[in-house]
């Protein structure tokens, strides 16, 4: 269970990092630093509908864990800006996962984080058909598609595919200020269905 395709130095979250990071307006925040890069903690007051006090507090609860920081060079002591740390994180930590302390708080944190996925893929499909057909510029694709694989194959095709993600974010990394770049999500779901075929 990764935020972002499993790479060897990716930080596995710990039993503290995890509680830190329970909690419904904290996974909204380290999210949309993820996803839309710095921001202050009136930005994401304004994003997210709270005070600017509950998001500055939260902000230091999760700048604790080092899950996010402050930007030193940029802003005021009135006006702190804070970035999502450069590491991607992992969710299987076999520690937090060896108690139900630790369950209960990966389960919530990916709640959270496929709620909120699931949220913006709607909107973006509901804005492409309210959009009409000339709405398709080909900078998106909703695909699925359904094949037999042996557990080997699964887990090599997944190298490839976190291979092919790795290669475009490191060469897209350190250009999110240019004017022409819009913040984009990659999801690459791959697992085995349920035997008795239960979607729910």
């Amino acid at each position: 269970m990764t935020e972002a395709p499993t790479r060897r130095d990716d930080r596995k979250l710990d039993a503290g990092a995890l509680r830190a990071l329970a909690h419904p307006l904290r996974v909204q925040l380290f999210d949309i630093l993820s996803q839309y890069g710095p921001q202050t903690a009136s930005s994401l007051a304004e994003r997210t509908g709270e005070s600017s006090g509950a998001t500055s507090y939260h902000l230091r609860a999760l700048a604790k864990q080092e899950l996010i920081r402050e930007i030193p060079d940029r802003g005021s002591a009135r006006e702190r800006w804070w970035e999502r740390a450069d590491k991607a994180v992992s969710f299987d930590s076999p520690e937090a996962l060896a108690t139900p302390s630790g369950k209960a708080a990966t389960q919530m944190i990916m709640n959270e984080f496929l709620g909120r996925r699931q949220q913006q893929l709607m909107r973006h499909v509901s804005e492409q058909i309210a959009a009409g057909d000339h709405a398709d510029d080909g900078t998106s694709s909703i695909t699925t598609a359904h094949i037999h694989l042996t557990p080997e194959q699964a887990r090599d095709m997944i190298r490839r595919l976190s291979a092919v993600v790795d290669e475009v974010v490191a060469g897209a990394r350190g250009h999110e200020q240019e004017p022409d770049r819009s913040p984009f999500t990659v999801r690459v779901d791959v697992f085995a269905l349920p035997e008795d075929g239960d979607g729910r």
